[in-house]
């Protein structure tokens, strides 16, 4: 009978949440879009910071130690741990979340950008070599394409990271769906699991952008599963065939 109660009760606050959503979307789309700037600009500067650094150590094929160490450093680091250090110089509210989350977005994004351009095969390099092609060239226009795929992967997994774990920022000021699930005495339980739902969403929604952003940049050549190849990106037929 016990049991029987408790289910009763979490399927009737499991369908309250969602009444939530419904009686207040104006308030919690508000919320969402103040999570999303948050994350965006910690993103765009996580980005900023770790992607350039990846690819050139990617393209030296020098410095894995380093990537694989940011990776591990920003995922061991605690967000909440990153916002109370902050506080000492930022102070609460918009900058100081948006660097801890900058912080915690950069390790994905370095170590995937490093083994996306460091992983390009080096029989394509040579033959763009053998074109004529200068390093910078070479980095443009065959290792870089060559690599989003994994680029992109990082960034998703970025974003996710970051949209998720961003309604902690909450607790400095940062705004956000986050208001919502730490004030548990305004807004009921229904509201912090109503919340929480939009927060899925918002990651699903940021997942998929994302990866119809990636098809559209990606070469028309290379979104099969076919090993790329120097004649699927310029037209060079491998050594010994003639077209």
């Amino acid at each position: 009978m016990g049991a029987l109660i408790f289910d009763t009760a979490n399927a009737h606050t499991f369908f309250e949440a969602f009444r939530f959503i419904g009686d207040h979307p104006g308030f919690l789309a508000t919320k969402a879009l103040e999570q999303l700037e948050l994350s965006g600009a910690a993103l765009g500067i996580g980005a900023a910071a770790a992607l350039p650094v990846g690819i050139v150590l990617g393209h030296l094929h020098r410095g894995s130690t380093i990537a694989i160490g940011a990776s591990i450093l920003g995922r061991a680091l605690p967000s909440i741990l990153l916002i109370a250090v902050f506080l000492t110089w930022l102070g609460i509210g918009f900058v100081n979340n948006m660097a801890a989350l900058a912080v915690l977005a950069t390790g994905p994004m370095l170590t995937n950008a490093y083994d996306g351009v460091d992983g390009v095969d080096r029989d394509v390099t040579d033959a763009a070599r053998g074109m004529g092609m200068s390093r910078l060239q070479i980095l443009g226009r065959v290792e870089l394409p060559l690599a989003l795929p994994l680029l992109f992967t990082g960034i998703r997994v970025a974003a996710i990271t970051v949209v998720a774990t961003a309604p902690i920022a909450a607790i400095a000021g940062g705004g956000g769906l986050g208001d919502v699930i730490v004030n548990q005495a305004s807004y009921r339980l229904e509201g912090v699991l109503g919340a929480s739902y939009c927060v899925m969403a918002l990651s699903a929604g940021v997942w998929v952008a994302l990866l119809a952003l990636q098809k559209a940049m990606t070469p028309r050549g290379l979104r099969s599963n076919r090993r790329p190849t120097a004649f699927s990106i310029h037209g060079v037929p491998p050594e010994g065939d003639f077209l």
